[in-house]
């Protein structure tokens, strides 16, 4: 089943850039997953969608993840900020890496 990747920022525009390299990074390994950005504003409708595996939050919004966690009800959907030197630098194969970690970990 295709996972889903969902990256939260302050207005869903800069981390459109680590999306991309994401990708990239998750294209070189063949992994079929959907990774995607939203804006702080857009974490409440997508929860309510049901399709998100993991939440990686940008370091302008980690201060939202208590709050993204009580939203999910205890879902055990992971909600993690993103390392701000691997944020900084943009590096999507770092920041995909972690992900898939996190994956592995809710698919044990």
């Amino acid at each position: 089943m295709k996972k889903r990747i969902v990256l939260v920022c302050l207005a869903g525009m800069t981390t459109n850039l680590l999306v991309n390299r994401m990708r990239r990074a998750a294209d070189m390994k063949e992994k079929d997953v959907d990774i995607v950005a939203i804006s702080a504003s857009e974490v409440e409708k997508d929860i309510q969608n049901e399709q998100t595996d993991i939440y990686l939050l940008g370091p302008q919004v980690r201060y939202l993840k208590n709050d993204i966690k009580q939203a999910l009800n205890n879902s055990g959907i992971p909600v993690k900020n993103i390392d701000m030197t691997d944020y900084g630098l943009m590096d999507g194969s770092k920041v995909f890496a972690y992900a898939e970690r996190l994956l592995d970990d809710i698919s044990e």
